[in-house]
């Protein structure tokens, strides 16, 4: 753990401590509250090094994991020169990573966005931008024009589309989003951006009528994107700080039949930037963001260690919801 003078405020994450800890669970790494070993994961491999871009959005969404706002900057804007320190430390161990990845926040509001995307192409990476495509990008066409036809097929973005109504959609992201976002899509595609949509599951509708609805949708605003195969679209499982999970112990891997390589955490690391901070860390995933006790070091290499599943998060999004950030 990394001491800071100054640590990041997250309501959600105070929310998730009082909620589980008056239950008993999620309070020590190793151990669940019923004194079963907790389950863990080892890094495989790192396929996918993630970078928060800051957590400024130029949108405040009602459920949104990391609170992104228009004022939030407990996770400051990262650099250029932060991210090539990185990539360095990737070529210097010789790891076989393929992907550099960017979530916000909303990634195009920092500055360095676009040279940052321009260097991760240069040294060979595919490279993956989540974004809610909602104004902050339209003045970055031109560069992810060029960008895209110097390294054709190499650059994806994924586009944040709540559901696949506007009211579902704009309950979430706010009035008059949803058809501004499908707009700039259609114009993304028309530039031959590679797209793909994150969207999000409802109780009360099953996979298959949300992948035909959001083929509906796109079809209308002819963006040209397949997704009604399961292609080209991730549909994340909610995540509440109320909902009751079980702890995952070793002895669920096999009750569950799944594997702990196939998690997030045994491919994959994400690097922030904390206000207050000297430098950035490095987390094992995207998703648990301010919890301390995640912080696995500066360096790529110090993070290479054992992550125990000890967050409601993991459960939730991963070992039950069956989702991961890079699929």
């Amino acid at each position: 753990m990394l001491l800071r003078d100054i640590k990041p405020i997250s309501k959600k994450e105070q929310e998730i401590k009082e909620n589980f800890h008056a239950r008993g669970k999620f309070r020590k790494p190793a151990i669940t509250g019923k004194g079963e070993d907790r389950a863990y994961v080892e890094l495989v491999n790192l396929n996918t090094l993630w970078f928060n871009t800051g957590t400024r959005c130029n949108l405040q969404c009602k459920n949104c994991y990391i609170e992104s706002s228009p004022t939030n900057d407990e996770l400051l804007y990262i650099t250029t020169d932060e991210v090539k320190m990185y990539l360095d430390e990737i070529r210097d161990l010789g790891l076989n990573t393929t992907q550099i990845s960017f979530t916000g926040g909303e990634p195009f509001l920092n500055k360095d966005m676009v040279p940052i995307i321009s260097l991760c192409l240069e040294r060979g990476f595919n490279v993956l931008v989540l974004s809610n495509a909602y104004r902050a990008i339209d003045k970055h066409f031109d560069e992810l024009d060029q960008l895209n036809k110097s390294y054709p097929e190499k650059l994806t973005l994924r586009i944040s589309l709540d559901h696949y109504t506007a009211e579902v959609h704009e309950a979430e992201r706010g009035p008059k989003t949803f058809s501004r976002t499908l707009s700039t899509m259609k114009k993304l595609a028309a530039m031959g951006m590679n797209l793909a949509v994150a969207g999000r599951s409802l109780a009360n509708e099953s996979r298959e009528q949300a992948l035909q609805g959001y083929q509906s949708i796109l079809d209308e605003y002819e963006v040209g994107l397949q997704v009604a195969n399961g292609e080209n679209i991730v549909i994340f499982p909610e995540m509440t700080t109320t909902q009751d999970v079980p702890e995952i112990t070793t002895a669920c891997w096999d009750i569950l039949n799944v594997k702990p390589h196939d998690q997030m955490c045994a491919t994959e690391r994400m690097v922030v930037k904390r206000k207050g901070a000297d430098t950035p860390v490095v987390l094992p995933c995207t998703l648990i963001a301010y919890d301390e006790q995640f912080e696995l070091g500066t360096t790529l290499q110090e993070s290479f260690q054992r992550v125990y599943l000890n967050h409601p998060y993991c459960a939730q999004f991963c070992i039950l919801g069956g989702a991961s950030c890079s699929a």
